[in-house]
């Protein structure tokens, strides 16, 4: 099986010891690549023209124009490029201006890193990701909106769904198939299948159209 080419990464961090543990840590994770690194929001923008990339981890707090404002500029430069806010505070009017900033996903700096790689290979793939404590305040911030029960995490329904098939429905709600989704995640495809069969169980659903719709319903991924 020839494996496919690693994400490109663009890391865009202004302390420089934590971007480069961070660095350091998804460089050892197979299937991704640190392709550039940024420690301003100035830096990224321009770095998004020179390099072709597959997903930008952006730390919110940057000097210069800010992480927002980056996200805002790479967005408008390419729109398909997914952008993963990555921050040490969660606040209220910060997420609601990632949000309208386009970002995909939203983490804070203290999740652990195997939930940031997932995080970043979800994002990379199509998926949302939406960090639990911002998303208590977007349901503080905006109880009663729409925007509220698209992004109800998981963990706070009643959720028959392990980390592994939460991750592979977020990629089907993504339209990916088994095939990508098993190369995605550097799984076996007979793997995808038995786990997708149990999703199908466990939802109650007969088809993945269905247990789409329910992830978008329940708020487990973004439509």
């Amino acid at each position: 099986m020839i494996k496919p080419n690693p994400l490109q990464i663009l890391l865009v961090e202004d302390d420089e010891l934590f971007r480069l543990g961070l660095s350091m840590r998804l460089q050892q994770e197979d299937g991704l690549e640190v392709a550039a690194e940024a420690e301003d929001g100035e830096t990224a923008v321009e770095l998004v023209k020179r390099h072709p990339l597959d997903v930008v981890v952006l730390d919110v707090g940057l000097p210069g124009i800010g992480g927002v404002e980056a996200c805002r500029q790479i967005k408008q430069q390419q729109p398909e490029l997914p952008v993963l806010a990555l921050t040490s505070h969660s606040q209220k009017p910060l997420i609601a201006r990632l949000i309208e900033a386009k970002a995909q996903g939203y983490c804070l700096k203290g999740i652990a890193a195997e939930k940031l790689i997932l995080a970043i290979r979800s994002v990379a793939a199509g998926a949302s990701w939406w960090d639990r404590v911002a998303t208590q305040e977007l349901q503080a911030a905006f109880a009663g909106d729409r925007l509220v029960s698209n992004l109800t995490p998981p963990e706070a329904l009643d959720d028959p769904l392990t980390s592994r098939e939460h991750e592979i429905l977020a990629l089907m709600a993504a339209g990916k198939s088994n095939k990508e989704i098993a190369t995605i995640l550097y799984i076996a495809p007979g793997t995808v299948r038995v786990h997708v069969h149990t999703i199908l169980q466990k939802l109650e659903v007969h088809d993945r159209t269905q247990a789409a719709l329910i992830a978008v319903q329940k708020g487990w991924v973004l439509p």
